[in-house]
């Protein structure tokens, strides 16, 4: 267990940077962010306690927080949807026995997993930009926001499993 709280550690800040120095300035069409950190849960294993998930989650959220001057509004969104995490996985398992089961495109398939993914990050990204908004007085620009880092955020995501996970899905856990 300690060995993967050091590597959720790492990969947690790493996450952190990469949207901090490189993505957090990138706004496409003036709306669209890519919130490439929600793979933090997105790839949260099966049997992984919650306490755990819900701690770690806030933590990247606050740091994103910190680094973005987003006021909570990603530690809010990231431990809503570690709350949430483990119910959405189960929609998608279908019985799997495995109780180390790791969502990736290798364990899911592209299809489940991709469809596991946008229903992940479309929570995440009403929650954030709903909290960043306060109110539905520019509702267009909400919309786009909404939608647009939808699409943005879940294809790296895919990318990203597709890269580092293994073909086992375990994630060096056992």
């Amino acid at each position: 267990m300690t060995l993967y709280i050091k590597k959720i550690g790492i990969l947690g800040v790493i996450l952190v940077l990469v949207q901090a120095l490189l993505l957090g300035d990138i706004h496409l069409l003036g709306v669209a962010t890519p919130l490439l950190y929600v793979y933090f849960v997105v790839q949260t294993p099966r049997n992984t306690p919650r306490w755990l998930i819900m701690v770690s989650c806030f933590l990247v959220g606050l740091l994103v927080d910190i680094f973005s001057s987003t006021l909570g509004m990603a530690a809010a969104s990231m431990t809503l949807l570690a709350f949430i995490q483990p119910a959405i996985l189960e929609l998608y398992l279908h019985n799997a026995d495995d109780k180390n089961f790791s969502p990736s495109v290798h364990t899911m398939g592209t299809e489940k997993y991709t469809a596991y993914v946008l229903f992940l990050t479309a929570i995440y990204c009403l929650s954030f930009f709903t909290l960043e908004a306060f109110s539905v007085k520019h509702w267009g620009i909400w919309f786009f926001s909404v939608l647009g880092s939808i699409f943005i955020t879940v294809f790296p995501i895919v990318i990203l499993s597709l890269v580092f996970s293994n073909t086992d899905g375990h994630y060096g856990r056992r």
